[in-house]
């Protein structure tokens, strides 16, 4: 089996783009949720709260590149732009070999798209539509428009998994490479803020309505939480067969080692602790580690009652309470499905500086929680070789990610 290495990443967030500058919010704590008042128009609507990145269309784009591209897409392209060129790929003939694939997922394609067919139901008219139209809101949009756009030409794995979507790319992107199939992988995912999407937790009375206090929400794992906040944002990691890019001098931020995914089979919404203990394991089990040799884990971590008491307690039951853990939720809201490569981003640099963040606005940890060592209140300065990052999504897929030291 081949070695799978990070030599290129990249996230755009609510917190920024560079990591210098996500790093700094995240040591002082400085959040990215925002009321968004704009939603003030949509009765019925409890949240109105959001994090949305500030980021528009690059202007090196031209319109006739960005035709097919709908917001989602747009930021999954521009963050593989810039993951590839961290990784000194940019261009690289590799690309359109064959031997390099793209893996990437959201939980949906662009609102806009969408919004052109609806119109035509409600008004028996298909004088709105365009050729673009279905290219923007089709479910594999992200991966279709980054292949497009740097002439990638080998294998497509569209992962539209909610939540999970970056994550389950991630390492589907991993498993590629380590079989010998790719050599290059293109990895992450993305997701647009929309009204529509909150409406969707909002249904299910998981949104936070802290309207008023947007730096006090989301509270993971709280006592006083009250939901989670959708945020936005993409994120792509470049992953690399080892001996190809030690031959190539390139920087490896981390090596992938371990990759656990697995389904509940039980329901759509509410999660279950048993199979997210398993996901933990099977990662485990694939880097031949035990669970002392992680050094901190990576929280799903969204704030809602369910999710953090079937969390906590899948995480305790593999780790018990000896592994720091936090949630980078608290700072960029749930970014859908750009939150798992987001989150292994921020995991991976901090891993690399021997610090980590802890969970914003976690005060009083909830009783119905397990007992873990929740980092809070300041930054964890500590060292160690090896993270997991862990992400579960309705239809009970759930995923777990090993990073090792590069």
């Amino acid at each position: 089996m081949k070695r799978v290495v990070v030599t290129g990443m990249a996230a755009i967030t609510p917190l920024g783009i560079g990591w210098g500058g996500v790093a700094q919010k995240l040591k002082s704590q400085v959040t990215g949720i925002q009321r968004m008042a704009e939603w003030d128009k949509y009765k019925g609507l409890n949240t109105r709260l959001g994090a949305p990145v500030d980021f528009s269309r690059p202007a090196h784009y031209s319109r006739k590149q960005i035709r097919g591209m709908g917001r989602v897409a747009m930021l999954g392209t521009y963050a593989s732009e810039l993951a590839l060129l961290d990784a000194g790929l940019l261009g690289d003939p590799i690309l359109q070999s064959g031997r390099a694939g793209v893996a990437y997922g959201s939980s949906s394609g662009s609102f806009d798209g969408l919004i052109d067919f609806t119109k035509m139901l409600l008004n028996f008219d298909k004088g709105g539509l365009n050729a673009t139209s279905y290219i923007r809101m089709m479910g594999h949009t992200c991966p279709v428009n980054i292949s497009l756009h740097f002439g990638i030409n080998g294998r497509i794995i569209p992962t539209s998994s909610a939540c999970t979507s970056s994550s389950l790319g991630i390492g589907y992107a991993y498993e590629a490479i380590k079989q010998g199939i790719q050599t290059v992988m293109v990895a992450g995912g993305s997701d647009e803020l929309s009204p529509s999407q909150a409406a969707v937790f909002d249904t299910l009375f998981a949104t936070s309505t802290r309207n008023d206090e947007p730096d006090k929400t989301p509270r993971p794992f709280d006592k006083c939480r009250d939901g989670l906040v959708i945020g936005e944002g993409g994120g792509t990691f470049i992953l690399e067969e080892r001996g190809h890019a030690l031959n190539r001098g390139a920087p490896i931020y981390a090596e992938i080692v371990g990759f656990g995914t697995n389904t509940d089979g039980l329901h759509v919404t509410q999660p279950d602790k048993g199979s997210m203990q398993v996901a933990m394991r099977l990662a485990l089990q694939d880097a031949g580690l035990d669970a002392a040799d992680i050094g901190y884990v990576s929280a799903h971590g969204t704030a809602t009652e369910l999710g953090d008491i079937a969390e906590s307690h899948a995480t305790a039951a593999v780790f018990g309470n000896r592994t720091p853990v936090s949630s980078m939720k608290s700072y960029i809201g749930h970014t859908l499905g750009a939150c798992g490569v987001i989150e292994a981003w921020a995991a991976v640099h901090m891993m690399n500086e021997d610090w980590f963040h802890p969970t914003a606005n976690l005060e009083n940890v909830d009783p119905a929680c397990a007992e873990l060592d929740y980092i809070k209140g300041d930054i964890r300065k500590m060292s160690c070789d090896y993270v997991m990052s862990n992400n579960f999504a309705f239809g009970g897929i759930n995923t777990s990610l090993i990073l090792k030291r590069g």
